[in-house]
């Protein structure tokens, strides 16, 4: 029997709250132990499921510190399990009280939920397939009959997760695989004491086979500082304990069809891939063209800019510790295989040349058609009157359309953060697109692209077209800006900017649309009006040459766009030019489109070079998932910054409040135009980047929203 490799963090279920979700960065574990319990499928490796296994729970030799286990005599019968028990004494008997996952986004440890009742000591082991929170065992098994009645849900919560003199303690056992960790884990935002912690663990040990082994992992900053106070006898173990042994990493989700081919992350400069090639890398890139998957040997952060290419494209993308020299994935070098990424595991199979054909002839993306430019509009715009609104409305979606005409997405989607309270941001106008389509028709660049896309030999050899588009891009750079643009953007700077270097930030309209999201696919710039034409008007002109980028031609023809559709308005504001944090924010949880975990995650960085989204070989950056609306609003970290002191945060917990608050307006701000209001019945999340800069306020960083977008989830 096979024990799954996945070991992240989290529930299994849908529980009394919120699933862990420091799974988000790291998967599933692999191991050659094969002496296991069947907790889950098996994880990695070829489609046979032959990969990675874990290692059973007593197979604790490997940690020394850990004393072996005795199992006792099964008593659960597996196909017609108990409502609880009171012990568990086997590795069968935990197997059939604790959950299978609600759905695919939930990776594979495997937890029961414990409820120990202090009016009368008893610990009961739920059957948690059968109660999936903590209220629906209680209410139904230990209200009434001559104990006190449980009353509401609303009640139970507000008091068995936070009153001192609260009758039941609450906690969940999770086995996890990748570093055979059995834990006893408390709800993030649960207050419970360091005495109330330790009845509930010595009444745990004393109940389960596994007691020896028995640890105590706390699941968010403030359970942990509570757990400091617990005696020298309960073994504490941190998140990047339980990070220790794991192997998988699943990104983005969903199924494949390519080449197989391994290649270095500094060779993608120099080499071309084709979007039928699934590539194996040694570490992860800051961009790549579109391939048919990506595994990365290095473990990416969920926001990593490869990743929101991922899941914009609906390509699979995992890490996988070792990947360059995988035993099965070497075997399949330069042949065609199907790839799976699941939440629990991926697979890996040969198909053949016909198989891949087929596969490619039946998963070509629909031709997407790009909102028609707008060319009536000529008016720098502050963003506040971009997108129209009515009095004490959300936008709409139709609102947010026609403004994209004129103005692009970007600027469309920052207007609106304009009339939504609570959202810090600085003031900032747009220059329309049809500025840049006069200059490309003015110098002759649109009539030259019209006669590269009819040249067979451009259009065949991908040598070529990067060629000719970087030619392209250095003769936009050099080319005149029309005396109308230059002479309204001065009277614009001197008026409302004057003496500030100034961010020209692209807005298009082949951006954050259904089936083209293209998050990332254009340049911004940085341009100082003291040097007017060598560096101002030399910034807007580099902004617009990022249309014609290799990498984001080939997103287009992926999806037979016409290019010269294509719009590019700037949204202008004063830089940032030594902001003290950068970050981005997803205003859900994306691992959870079930709902039944709500929260913020978070990756944030110091200020300096080290971008969140692409950062240096072997950065890291504060990662944590805000359970911004959970009584005492948790803050649970996944990984830190290596680039800070060791303890430290890069954000104050007064700085990750005022985020929560702007994350949580501006998640409300757009539920009309991209959430279930709209019509969309699918998950709902916006993808928010901000900094903390104190040019403003010296000493004291203030945050600023710089980008709201909608988010394209995980995949499936």
């Amino acid at each position: 029997m096979q024990l799954s490799a996945c070991s992240r963090l989290s529930r299994c279920v849908s529980g009394s709250w919120p699933l862990m979700f420091a799974v988000l960065t790291l998967g599933a574990c692999a191991s050659s132990d094969t002496n296991v319990p069947n907790l889950a499928a098996g994880s990695g490796g070829s489609a046979a499921g032959s990969g990675g296994v874990g290692v059973a729970p007593d197979a604790g030799a490997k940690d020394a510190a850990l004393p072996p286990l005795t199992e006792g005599t099964c008593t659960i019968d597996k196909n017609a399990p108990p409502t609880h028990v009171q012990k568990i004494q086997c590795t069968a008997d935990f197997q059939a009280l604790a959950s299978e996952p609600l759905d695919d986004s939930i990776p594979g440890a495997r937890s029961a939920k414990v409820v120990f009742d202090q009016d009368d000591g008893q610990l009961y082991f739920q059957n948690t397939n059968l109660y999936k929170i903590h209220y629906d065992f209680v209410s139904k098994n230990l209200s009434g009959n001559g104990k006190q009645t449980v009353t509401s849900l609303a009640e139970f919560n507000e008091t068995q997760y936070v009153s001192p003199s609260r009758r039941f303690l609450l906690g969940s056992v999770t086995y996890y695989s990748g570093p055979k960790l059995w834990a006893l884990e408390i709800a993030p935002y649960d207050t419970a004491s360091a005495a109330q912690v330790e009845l509930l663990f010595n009444a745990v040990k004393a109940a389960a086979f596994f007691g020896p082994q028995l640890v105590f992992h706390p699941t968010s900053e403030a359970v942990a500082a509570e757990a400091k106070s617990l005696p020298g006898t309960i073994a504490i173990k941190s998140t990047d304990d339980v990070y220790e042994g794991i192997d998988y990493q699943p990104l983005n989700l969903g199924e494949t069809v390519g080449k197989l081919r391994f290649m270095k992350a500094s060779e993608l400069e120099t080499n071309y891939l084709g979007y039928r090639d699934l590539v194996v890398l040694d570490s992860v890139p800051n961009d790549i063209s579109v391939v048919a998957g990506l595994i990365t040997q290095e473990f990416q952060t969920p926001l990593a800019h490869v990743n929101v290419l991922a899941q914009n494209r609906k390509t699979p993308n995992m890490g996988l510790r070792n990947a360059t020299t995988n035993a099965q994935l070497k075997a399949l070098d330069g042949k065609w295989v199907k790839l799976k990424v699941a939440a629990f595991e991926w697979t890996v199979s040969e198909v053949t040349q016909a198989e891949a054909d087929a596969y490619w002839e039946a998963h070509k993306p629909a031709k997407v058609n790009l909102p028609l430019i707008d060319l009536s509009v000529t008016d720098l715009r502050n963003l506040e009157d971009v997108t129209l609104q009515a009095e004490g409305k959300k936008v709409t979606r139709e609102a947010i359309a026609v403004a994209v005409r004129a103005f692009g997405a970007k600027a469309a989607n920052y207007s609106v953060l304009m009339h939504t309270k609570g959202v810090p941001i600085k003031k900032a106008f747009a220059i329309p697109a049809s500025y840049y389509v006069k200059f490309m028709q003015e110098n002759g660049f649109a009539a030259r692209v019209q006669s590269l896309l009819a040249d067979a030999n451009f259009r065949g050899d991908a040598a070529t077209r990067d060629a000719q588009l970087k030619k392209l891009r250095n003769d936009m750079k050099a080319a005149p800006v029309s005396a109308e643009l230059a002479t309204k953007l001065k009277a614009k700077l001197d008026s409302d900017y004057p003496g500030q270097t100034m961010r020209f930030r692209t807005s298009t309209n082949a951006e954050d649309l259904d089936g083209f999201p293209c998050a990332g696919c254009y340049d911004s710039h940085t341009g100082d009006p003291t040097n007017w034409d060598g560096d101002l008007l030399y910034a807007v002109k580099q902004t617009w040459a990022t249309v014609w980028l290799f990498r984001t031609f080939e997103e287009r023809d992926f999806h037979s766009i016409d290019h010269l559709s294509v719009g590019m308005a700037l949204l202008v504001h004063h830089n940032f030019p030594d902001e003290e944090a950068n970050g981005v924010a997803v205003t859900a949880n994306p691992y959870d489109p079930t709902g039944n975990s709500p929260g913020f995650y978070v990756n944030v960085q110091q200020g300096g070079d080290a971008e969140v989204v692409a950062p240096p070989e072997g950065v890291t950056s504060d990662s944590f998932i805000y359970q911004y609306t959970f009584p005492n609003s948790p803050i649970i970290y996944l990984t830190r910054s290596n680039l800070i002191d060791a303890g430290n945060t890069v954000l104050t917990a007064r700085q990750v409040r005022d985020l929560g608050m702007a994350l949580d307006a501006i998640h409300n701000a757009f539920t009309d135009a991209y959430g279930p209001g709209s019509g969309n019945t699918g998950w709902y999340a916006m993808d928010v980047e901000f900094k903390f800069d104190d040019e403003a306020t010296p000493g004291s960083p203030t945050l600023y929203i710089k980008q709201a977008r909608p988010y394209p989830g995980r995949g499936r």
